[in-house]
Protein backbone atom coordinates (compact mmCIF):
# COMPACT_ATOMS: atom_id res chain seq x y z
CA UNK A 1 0.00 0.00 0.00
CA UNK A 2 1.48 3.08 -0.92
CA UNK A 3 1.68 6.30 1.74
CA UNK A 4 2.00 9.98 2.11
CA UNK A 5 4.20 12.39 4.19
CA UNK A 6 1.80 15.15 5.56
CA UNK A 7 3.29 17.09 2.22
CA UNK A 8 3.20 15.31 -0.03
CA UNK A 9 -0.43 14.53 0.94
CA UNK A 10 -0.93 18.53 1.16
CA UNK A 11 0.29 18.89 -1.66
CA UNK A 12 -1.53 16.81 -3.86
CA UNK A 13 -4.62 17.62 -2.57
CA UNK A 14 -3.44 21.32 -3.05
CA UNK A 15 -3.55 22.46 0.47
CA UNK A 16 -0.75 23.73 3.09
CA UNK A 17 0.31 21.21 5.28
CA UNK A 18 -1.39 22.97 8.12
CA UNK A 19 -4.49 22.42 6.88
CA UNK A 20 -3.72 18.37 6.20
CA UNK A 21 -2.46 18.31 9.70
CA UNK A 22 -6.07 20.29 10.77
CA UNK A 23 -7.96 17.51 8.70
CA UNK A 24 -6.34 14.77 10.63
CA UNK A 25 -6.32 16.08 13.75
CA UNK A 26 -10.10 16.53 13.65
CA UNK A 27 -10.65 13.11 12.43
CA UNK A 28 -11.86 14.02 8.62
CA UNK A 29 -8.72 12.31 7.90
CA UNK A 30 -6.91 9.12 8.49
CA UNK A 31 -3.42 8.95 9.50
CA UNK A 32 -0.80 6.09 11.24
CA UNK A 33 2.37 6.35 12.34
CA UNK A 34 5.66 5.03 11.04
CA UNK A 35 8.63 3.78 12.28
CA UNK A 36 10.20 7.63 13.19
CA UNK A 37 6.70 8.61 14.42
CA UNK A 38 5.92 10.39 12.07
CA UNK A 39 2.07 10.77 10.60
CA UNK A 40 1.76 8.95 7.29
CA UNK A 41 -1.53 8.67 5.21
CA UNK A 42 -2.53 5.74 3.53
CA UNK A 43 -3.28 5.89 0.03
CA UNK A 44 -6.76 4.65 -0.22
CA UNK A 45 -7.26 6.70 2.61
CA UNK A 46 -6.19 9.76 0.97
CA UNK A 47 -7.98 9.20 -2.37
CA UNK A 48 -11.19 8.66 -0.78
CA UNK A 49 -11.23 11.68 1.60
CA UNK A 50 -9.77 13.45 -1.92
CA UNK A 51 -13.18 12.22 -3.66
CA UNK A 52 -15.23 13.18 -0.79
CA UNK A 53 -14.26 16.35 -1.03
CA UNK A 54 -14.45 16.77 -4.61
CA UNK A 55 -18.67 14.92 -3.71
CA UNK A 56 -19.34 18.13 -1.08
CA UNK A 57 -18.23 20.83 -4.13
CA UNK A 58 -19.93 19.09 -6.63
CA UNK A 59 -23.24 19.27 -4.41
CA UNK A 60 -22.50 22.92 -3.87
CA UNK A 61 -21.35 23.90 -7.74
CA UNK A 62 -24.75 22.48 -9.46
CA UNK A 63 -23.46 22.00 -12.94
CA UNK A 64 -22.52 18.44 -14.27
CA UNK A 65 -18.95 18.81 -15.26
CA UNK A 66 -17.05 17.27 -12.49
CA UNK A 67 -13.48 18.77 -12.95
CA UNK A 68 -13.04 22.23 -11.33
CA UNK A 69 -9.86 23.98 -10.56
CA UNK A 70 -10.33 27.54 -8.42
CA UNK A 71 -7.75 29.55 -8.48
CA UNK A 72 -7.08 33.21 -10.11
CA UNK A 73 -6.88 34.43 -13.20
CA UNK A 74 -2.80 35.34 -14.86
CA UNK A 75 -3.30 36.62 -17.83
CA UNK A 76 -5.94 37.61 -20.49
CA UNK A 77 -5.08 38.10 -24.10
CA UNK A 78 -8.32 39.67 -26.10
CA UNK A 79 -8.35 38.75 -29.89
CA UNK A 80 -11.16 40.46 -32.54
CA UNK A 81 -13.43 37.57 -31.64
CA UNK A 82 -11.86 35.33 -28.89
CA UNK A 83 -9.78 35.81 -25.64
CA UNK A 84 -6.76 33.30 -24.26
CA UNK A 85 -7.08 32.81 -20.40
CA UNK A 86 -4.59 31.49 -18.17
CA UNK A 87 -5.58 30.44 -14.66
CA UNK A 88 -3.11 29.19 -11.88
CA UNK A 89 -5.22 26.71 -10.19
CA UNK A 90 -2.90 25.31 -7.11
CA UNK A 91 -0.13 23.74 -8.48
CA UNK A 92 -2.04 23.96 -12.18
CA UNK A 93 -2.06 25.94 -15.33
CA UNK A 94 -5.12 26.08 -16.76
CA UNK A 95 -5.18 27.67 -20.14
CA UNK A 96 -8.74 28.29 -21.89
CA UNK A 97 -10.08 29.71 -25.38
CA UNK A 98 -13.28 31.31 -24.41
CA UNK A 99 -15.29 34.19 -26.63
CA UNK A 100 -13.93 37.95 -26.31
CA UNK A 101 -17.48 38.96 -25.37
CA UNK A 102 -17.47 36.28 -22.74
CA UNK A 103 -14.40 37.13 -21.04
CA UNK A 104 -15.84 40.84 -21.06
CA UNK A 105 -18.82 39.58 -19.36
CA UNK A 106 -17.33 38.02 -16.68
CA UNK A 107 -15.02 41.06 -16.31
CA UNK A 108 -11.92 38.61 -16.21
CA UNK A 109 -8.32 40.61 -15.77
CA UNK A 110 -5.27 39.17 -13.87
CA UNK A 111 -5.87 39.05 -10.36
CA UNK A 112 -9.32 37.97 -10.59
CA UNK A 113 -10.89 34.66 -8.62
CA UNK A 114 -12.33 32.16 -11.37
CA UNK A 115 -13.00 28.20 -11.62
CA UNK A 116 -12.02 26.24 -14.60
CA UNK A 117 -14.89 23.69 -15.20
CA UNK A 118 -13.62 21.08 -17.66
CA UNK A 119 -15.64 18.75 -19.18
CA UNK A 120 -14.45 16.31 -21.46
CA UNK A 121 -14.50 12.83 -23.64
CA UNK A 122 -10.76 12.41 -23.66
CA UNK A 123 -8.20 12.54 -20.90
CA UNK A 124 -5.03 11.26 -20.69
CA UNK A 125 -3.43 9.43 -17.85
CA UNK A 126 0.02 9.67 -17.26
CA UNK A 127 2.06 8.97 -14.16
CA UNK A 128 5.15 10.76 -12.35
Amino acid sequence: MHTYRIGEAAALMGVSADTLRRWVDSGRLQAERDEQDRRIIPGPALAAFARELKREEKARAGSSARNRFAGIVTEVILGDVSAQIEIQAGPFRVVAMISRESAEELALEPGVPAVAVIKSTNVVVETP
